[in-house]
C-alpha cells in the first residue's frame, strides 16, 4: 500500500495528466478553431470553479442574447473539449442545449449523448436512451457507442452479444468496434482472443488503425513474444504515416522499458522525435515520462527545455509530469528548482504538484523537509490535504515510526470531526494496527481505537485488530465484549476464538 503512495512514480500515462482541470492557460492551448469559440469555451470551462450560480444553459443562452453567432460545430467542439477534460455533466448539458435549439442534431450527436449518459448516470441510462431511439437512430454510431460503454464497464456478455448483432446487421465498417472488443479481451487476459479478433477483422477487409497496432503489440508483449512486437511495428512503418503516430512509438517504448531494454526504448523515442514533429503537449509529457523510465536525466531535461520553448506559458499539467519524472530519477536538486519555478510563476496553486515532491523527499527519509513543504502548502491553501496526510501515514507504517503515523492519523480524524468528509481507509487502519501488534503497544492501540470510535468508524475488523494487539502483548481486557455489544458488532467464529484469549467469558 505504502509503495503505491510513496514509490508510485511509475510511467505516467496520458490519463493521469488529464485529471487536471482546464485552466485559463490550458484553454489557450486547445485551439477550438476561432477566437469567439475560445471565449465561449472559456466561459463554459469556468463553470464550477467560481462561487456564482452560472449554469451551462444559462451561459449558452447569454451567449445568444449577446448577439453572438451560434454555429453547431463550434458548440459541439466545446462539448468535446469538456469531454476531454472529463467534465462529462457539463458536456451533456451542452448536447442537451443543442437539441433544445434544434441545431441539426445528428446520429453522431446521439452517440455522443449516449456515451455521456453512461459516464454521468450509468450504463443503464445509456441503454434506456438507446432503446428510445428510432430504428434509423439505431445505426453504427449509436451501436458503436453502446458497445464502447459495455466494454469500458467490463460487461463482457452484453458486449459480445451486441458485437455479434452489429456483425449480423452489417454495422461494422471500421476497426473501432474490433478495437473495443480487443481491449475488453485484453483486460481479462484473453490474449489469444485478441489475436483471433485481429485475424477476423482482416478477413472482413477492415483496415487496422494505430490503436489496433498498439493493442497487438501490448498483447504480444504480454505473451513475451517480442519478435512479433517488433514485426507489428515494422508492418506499421511500411504502412506509412497513415498508420504511425506518436502513441505507437510511446507504446513500444513503454514495452521496452518494462522489459528493461532501455537502449531500444531510447532509440524508439529518438525515432519518434525525428518522424513526428512535436506540436502536442501530451507528446512532450510522454517523452519526459518515458526518458525518466530509462533513467536518462539528461534527455528528460532536454525535452523539458524544448517543451517550454514550444509553449512559453507552461501549464500546471506539464510541471506535474516533470516533477514526477524527477522524483522517479531521485533528482532532489532538480525537483527543488522545478517546484520553486512553478510556485513563483503560478497564482493557481494546485497542491497535487506537491505529491511527487513530498514523495521524493520521503523516499530519502527527509521528514522535516517533507513536513515543511506540506505546512507551507497548507498555509497557502488554507486547508489540509488528505492525499498527502495519507502519504505520511504510509511512510510511517512502512518505517515503523508509530509516533509520526499517529500524529497524522490524528490530523485526519480531527478533520473528520470538522465535517470535511474525510475517512481513513480500512486498509490504512489495519496496517497501523498491524504495526502496533508487532510492537505489542496496547496503549497506543487503545488510543487509536478511541479516536476511531469517536468518529463512528469502528467495525468488526477494527475490533479484530485491537484484540490481536492485546493477544500479541499477552494482555487481557474484560470490557471488549461489552464494547462490541454497545457498538452493535457481532463476532464471527474467528473473532470469538481471538476474544477467548483476551476476554474469556
Amino acid at each position: 500500500m505504502w509503495r503505491n503512495s510513496i514509490r508510485g512514480f511509475s510511467l505516467i500515462r496520458a490519463e493521469t495528466g488529464r485529471r487536471f482541470s482546464a485552466t485559463a492557460m490550458e484553454v489557450s492551448s486547445v485551439n477550438p478553431g476561432s477566437k469567439k469559440k475560445s471565449i465561449l469555451y472559456s466561459r463554459l470551462s469556468a463553470l464550477g470553479k467560481s462561487t456564482s450560480n452560472a449554469t451551462v444553459w444559462g451561459t449558452l443562452d447569454e451567449w445568444v442574447e449577446e448577439g453572438e453567432p451560434v454555429d453547431k460545430y463550434e458548440i459541439i467542439g466545446c462539448a468535446n473539449q469538456l469531454r476531454r477534460y472529463k467534465r462529462y455533466q457539463h458536456a451533456l448539458e451542452v448536447i442537451d442545449w443543442m437539441e433544445k435549439m434544434d441545431l441539426q442534431f445528428t446520429y453522431s450527436d446521439h452517440a455522443i449523448r449516449l456515451d455521456l449518459l453512461s459516464k454521468t448516470e450509468g450504463v443503464a441510462s445509456a441503454e434506456s436512451y438507446f432503446t428510445s431511439l428510432s430504428q434509423q437512430g439505431k445505426n453504427k454510431y449509436t451501436y458503436g457507442a453502446l458497445l464502447n460503454c459495455y466494454c469500458k464497464a467490463s460487461m463482457s456478455a452484453k458486449a459480445m452479444k451486441l458485437f455479434e448483432n452489429m456483425k449480423e446487421l452489417n454495422l461494422i465498417s471500421s476497426s473501432l468496434p474490433y478495437n473495443n472488443m480487443m481491449t475488453l479481451y485484453r483486460k481479462f487476459g484473453q490474449l489469444e482472443a485478441v489475436l483471433q479478433l485481429f485475424e477476423e477483422m482482416k478477413n472482413r477487409g477492415l483496415t487496422p488503425d494505430s490503436f489496433t497496432y498498439v493493442l497487438l503489440m501490448q498483447s504480444y508483449a504480454s505473451l513475451k513474444d517480442f519478435e512479433e512486437v517488433d514485426r507489428i511495428m515494422e508492418e506499421a512503418r511500411r504502412g506509412g504515416k497513415g498508420f504511425l503516430n506518436w502513441k505507437m512509438y510511446t507504446a513500444l517504448a513503454r514495452i521496452y522499458i518494462t522489459e528493461g531494454h532501455f537502449a531500444k526504448a531510447e532509440s524508439t523515442l529518438q525515432e519518434l522525435e525525428q518522424v513526428n514533429k512535436v506540436h502536442d503537449r501530451d507528446v512532450y509529457h510522454h517523452l519526459i515520462s518515458l526518458y525518466a523510465g530509462t533513467g536518462n536525466l539528461a534527455e528528460v531535461n532536454r525535452v523539458w527545455k524544448s517543451l517550454k520553448l514550444a509553449f512559453p506559458e507552461t501549464i500546471n499539467r506539464s510541471y506535474f509530469f516533470m516533477l514526477h519524472a524527477l522524483a522517479r530519477l531521485k533528482d532532489l536538486k532538480g525537483i527543488k528548482k522545478c517546484f520553486e519555478e512553478w510556485e513563483s510563476s503560478h497564482s493557481n496553486y494546485d497542491i497535487r504538484l506537491l505529491y511527487p515532491v513530498i514523495g521524493a523527499h520521503l523516499l530519502q527519509s527527509m521528514i522535516k523537509e517533507s513536513e515543511s513543504l506540506y505546512e507551507n502548502a497548507v498555509r497557502k491553501m488554507e486547508t489540509p490535504c488528505l492525499r498527502i496526510l495519507e502519504m505520511f501515514i504510509d511512510f510511517a507504517v512502512a518505517n515503523r515510526m508509530i509516533d509520526l503515523g499517529l500524529k497524522y492519523i490524528n490530523v485526519v480524524i480531527n478533520a473528520n470531526t470538522e465535517n470535511n468528509g474525510w475517512k481513513l481507509s480500512q486498509e490504512r487502519v489495519q496496517a497501523f494496527f498491524k504495526c502496533l501488534e508487532e510492537e505489542k503497544n496496547v496503549f497506543l492501540a487503545e488510543e487509536l481505537f478511541k479516536k476511531l470510535r469517536r468518529i463512528k468508524s469502528v467495525d468488526s475488523n477494527a475490533y479484530m485488530s485491537l484484540v490481536r494487539v492485546y493477544s500479541a502483548a499477552g494482555r487481557r481486557d474484560a470490557t471488549i465484549r461489552q464494547r462490541m455489544e454497545e457498538d452493535g458488532i457481532e463476532g464471527d467464529p474467528e473473532t470469538e476464538k481471538l476474544l477467548h484469549r483476551v476476554c474469556p467469558k
